[in-house]
């Protein structure tokens, strides 16, 4: 293809001009063989960083053996997945899937089969939040609500009710005798890194349990270790009815689930719902693989631990530009820095630097390094931020504060 010849991709993709061509741990490497610190981590995907050797090898273990047979036969490996999910999680029953809006798909199907299944088929509307992002299938972009995502995609799915974030008396409001559960992210991710407070996630178990409402988290992004427990809801002390998941659980690899209670997921009966691709051999070899680090002792203390250091640090850095930082917000290693120039303008002054960061809603940057990170990581990645905001602050016309 030469250089004036357009791409045969379609152009949804706003990407930028660098390319990788492996990776090692943190690291993210060019084909000429420069260095980028990643703390992207393909938008909390690579929870386990790059390369990580148990993954490689349990993947190529199971590429030589079989690949994909579909849903039609016992995958054992799924059971032996989905059974350690549920010892460690709330949930009775799991469904695979190949991506979170697909999770979420099944999550938003299950809460309204299950109150069909009970005699109440008007009860299908789902209360949501604004400022969440649940996926780009039509359902998710009705569910996120986010006009950017909805325009030009033909009359919104039907069934969902946004109220204002965390406004508990809106959602009291917005009850009916139509409403059938609530959904929520514990923590927005593309929303702007905002954590829902935990007294607020026990409202809506309250709210829930009193209407007879499920209650339906979205942890594709915030799970999976990311805030520093195996899943968010965690640090709330209640637990949903249905959890979609999704990114970290693969390390990589194409995954997601919906988990539920019994109760929550009786209505899905064989038949009802289904997938070709989801939970294949190949997929299940990743997610097993990633509980095998994961449900090491010690591995979400380290997780912690990293994210108490990293916020100090970048504490530090926005006392010292009061210019380009605003505030330091999130949980674990889900952090959003809050700017006060452009969120684009820091994201690519890191780039510049070489690390690698997301942008977010609310003019954040999200900082989602792989969570295996270690304290010359987080040194590494403070001495980049410091050269990407002193060259915007000098930029402004600023200097920094001592």
């Amino acid at each position: 293809m030469s250089a004036a010849s357009p791409s045969p991709l379609l152009p949804t993709f706003a990407r930028v001009g660098v390319s990788f061509e492996r990776g090692e741990g943190p690291w993210l490497i060019t084909p000429n063989g420069e260095r980028y610190l990643d703390f992207a981590a393909g938008i909390a995907v690579n929870s386990l960083g790059h390369s990580h050797p148990h993954l490689v090898k349990a993947l190529q273990e199971q590429a030589a053996k079989l690949w994909h047979i579909s849903n039609l036969y016992e995958i054992p490996e799924g059971t032996r997945l989905a059974q350690r999910l549920v010892d460690h999680t709330f949930a009775d029953t799991v469904f695979f899937t190949n991506s979170g809006a697909e999770a979420l798909e099944c999550a938003i199907k299950m809460a309204r089969k299950y109150h069909y299944a009970n005699g109440h088929p008007e009860r299908y509307r789902i209360i949501t939040f604004e400022g969440a992002f649940h996926g780009r299938t039509l359902a998710t972009i009705a569910a996120g609500g986010q006009a950017k995502y909805l325009e030009g995609f033909g009359p919104k799915v039907e069934g969902f009710d946004q109220v204002g974030f965390a406004d508990h008396e809106a959602i009291d409001r917005a009850i009916t005798p139509e409403t059938a559960a609530i959904l929520v992210e514990p923590v927005q991710g593309e929303g702007g890194v905002r954590p829902i407070p935990a007294h607020c996630l026990r409202g809506l178990r309250e709210l829930c349990d009193k209407h007879g409402l499920l209650l339906i988290f979205d942890e594709v992004q915030c799970g999976m270790g990311r805030t520093g427990k195996f899943f968010a809801y965690e640090h709330s002390g209640i637990s949903p009815d249905i959890m979609a998941v999704a990114k970290g659980i693969g390390g990589g690899f194409p995954l997601g689930a919906c988990l539920a209670t019994f109760n929550a997921g009786k209505g899905m009966t064989a038949g009802v719902h289904g997938t070709t691709y989801g939970g294949n051999p190949l997929a299940m070899a990743c997610g097993n693989a990633v509980l095998d680090v994961m449900l090491e002792p010690g591995f979400f203390e380290h997780v912690r631990q990293m994210s108490l250091l990293l916020k100090q640090n970048l504490a530090s850095l926005a006392d010292r530009y009061p210019d380009i930082i605003d505030s330091i917000r999130g949980e674990g290693l889900l952090i959003g820095i809050k700017a006060k120039i452009p969120n684009g303008d820091l994201v690519a002054a890191l780039r510049h630097e070489n690390m690698l960061s997301v942008g977010a809603g609310d003019n954040v940057v999200r900082l989602l390094p792989p969570l295996t990170i270690d304290e010359s990581h987080i040194a590494t990645a403070m001495q980049r931020l410091e050269k990407a905001c002193q060259s915007l602050s000098l930029q402004n016309g600023q200097s920094p504060k001592a």
